[in-house]
């Protein structure tokens, strides 16, 4: 399904991203600073080229260091506080969408795990082979 548009937004709906085509890569992460940032024990982002993608609505920035190293640019939103998309330096062209933004439960699963040393023991993932 190469045309299809997904949408994804803040909690109040001011930040909207809608993404043109399906998600070059999803991906589950487990560091503390995601764990921090989401308020659960991981983070997932739909990754997707940015040339796919049209953002509309005001956000407020937030640019921290990630593990490996590489500056990370979170965009939320001023109103509500949700955090709907960023821009991994280590991955030019790329733009990340938090997959809860979507609220779809049919979006693609996690293909993969990263930082499982920061993984909360008492939850268990299906990972797709």
């Amino acid at each position: 399904m190469k045309d299809r548009t997904r949408r994804a937004s803040c909690s109040c709906a001011r930040l909207t991203v809608r993404c043109r085509g399906e998600p070059l890569s999803v991906s589950l992460c487990n560091c503390q600073a995601c764990q921090r940032r989401t308020g659960s024990a991981f983070g997932v982002a739909a990754f997707f080229p940015t040339a796919s993608v049209r953002l509309d609505g005001d956000s407020t920035v937030f640019v921290r260091t990630s593990d490996e190293g590489r500056e990370v640019t979170f965009h939320f939103c001023p109103a509500c506080g949700s955090t709907v998309y960023w821009f991994p330096e280590r991955k030019p062209g790329i733009i990340a969408v938090a997959l809860g933004a979507f609220a779809d439960p049919a979006f693609p699963a996690p293909g993969q795990s990263v930082h499982d040393e920061h993984k909360h023991p008492w939850y268990t993932l299906a990972m797709p082979s």
